[in-house]
């Protein structure tokens, strides 16, 4: 699909998360002087990204990366190790959105979406009573 025929007018996504976590979001947005819109947008674009999952690479977003990526002169990702790549370009992102990160901030960057998954699915896995959580002993366990 050429870039001129893809459909980039808006259209409102609802999703529900706890209180705390948009918080932590708001925050982590506002850090990046981005907008909630614009930093769920963008993190779930890496995101996609991340977990390789089958992303429209004829999108305005991934077109505007590869051209990015063609005027800096930056190679691409060895294919030889495509988890590697997958975290470089993460990586790449997350330094994309600030002038510097620390190491922390690049942790954060690159392993929030991983924190997420996980209390997903320890949700899902509590919910269906394949896990429960006890407090009393501190941690998960395997509900058999």
């Amino acid at each position: 699909m050429a870039e001129s025929d893809v459909d980039t007018s808006r259209v409102s996504v609802r999703t529900y998360v706890p209180a705390y976590q948009r918080e932590e979001w708001d925050a982590h947005a506002e850090d990046l002087g981005m907008s909630r819109s614009e930093f769920v947008r963008t993190m779930v674009q890496a995101g996609r990204r991340g977990f390789g999952g089958d992303t429209d690479t004829s999108g305005p977003e991934r077109s505007e990366q590869e051209s990015s990526t063609e005027k800096s002169g930056e190679a691409p990702s060895s294919d030889d190790d495509p988890q590697g790549s997958d975290l470089e370009d993460r990586v790449v992102e997350a330094l994309r959105s600030a002038e510097y990160l620390s190491w922390e901030e690049l942790l954060d960057a690159v392993t929030d979406d991983i924190e997420a998954s996980l209390e997903e699915t320890l949700q899902d896995l509590q919910s269906n009573g394949r896990v429960t959580y006890s407090g009393r002993n501190g941690g998960y366990t395997v509900d058999e």
